[in-house]
């Protein structure tokens, strides 16, 4: 541990708690709108946050209708504060569900061969990754527990859905939607080759090596890099590097 790490301790326990939780937020909120992949579920994060927001609420509901300026300004403050909190616990929880059901669009054919209207289309929209998040226990271990229900009756009743409209006209070995048959899966991951920026939050000892070249690189404190977010999914897990 050299002097900059010294420092940076002590500072980080002079900041008070809400500081720095709302400096987390804003770190696990940027991180998932920018990831290819559902990240760990903050949960420690998460309930101090919504715990806090509830009790500004009750203190806001208090205090309004009192006609102190002084009092007012600061209920103004406190509230100004309460939406920025809001806001990002809300942008955070829907990149979570834009993952968990982000659609793909199918092209569907009425048993004529003709193509069907675009509203018949749209019914046929299929969850891009929930099967990929369901049958992969390290990603569904990333779900809260009411992201994983969502996603469990979601996919069911998509199943459903999909079953009674045309998958029933299909041969039985066809209605699968997590089939492998020849070799090729019917289960889409996301591309975890695609390109992110990171900001290196401690040294790396060993420098990283990109996968299917020569290329390696040492990753240095408060450097930034633009790489395949493979490359760096382990480190950002550890909390070496964040996503910026």
């Amino acid at each position: 541990m050299d002097i900059d790490d010294i420092l940076a301790d002590v500072g980080r326990d002079s900041i008070p708690q809400e500081t720095r939780d709302l400096q987390a937020l804003t770190r696990v909120w940027v991180a998932e709108r920018v990831s290819p992949e559902i990240l760990a579920y903050p949960e420690a994060l998460l309930d101090r946050t919504m715990e806090r927001i509830r009790r500004q609420i009750e203190h806001v509901e208090m205090q309004t209708g009192n006609m102190d300026p002084k009092t007012n300004f600061r209920l103004i403050v406190v509230q100004t504060e309460l939406e920025r909190f809001k806001f990002l616990v809300r942008s955070f929880l829907r990149a979570r569900i834009a993952k968990i059901t982000r659609g793909v669009f199918l092209s569907c054919f009425s048993v004529g061969g003709e193509r069907s209207c675009l509203s018949a289309r749209r019914a046929c929209q299929i969850d891009k990754h929930a099967l990929h998040i369901l049958t992969t226990p390290a990603v569904r271990e990333r779900l809260s527990t009411p992201e994983l229900q969502y996603l469990t009756q979601h996919h069911a009743l998509q199943h459903a859905h999909f079953l009674s409209s045309f998958l029933r006209n299909f041969p039985a070995q066809l209605q699968r939607l997590d089939d492998t048959a020849g070799g090729i899966s019917m289960i889409d991951s996301p591309d975890l080759d695609t390109a992110v920026f990171v900001r290196v939050l401690r040294d790396v000892e060993e420098p990283l090596v990109i996968a299917g070249t020569d290329a390696s690189v040492v990753l240095k404190r408060g450097d930034v890099w633009v790489v395949r977010y493979s490359v760096v999914s382990e480190l950002v897990a550890e909390g070496d590097v964040e996503l910026i």
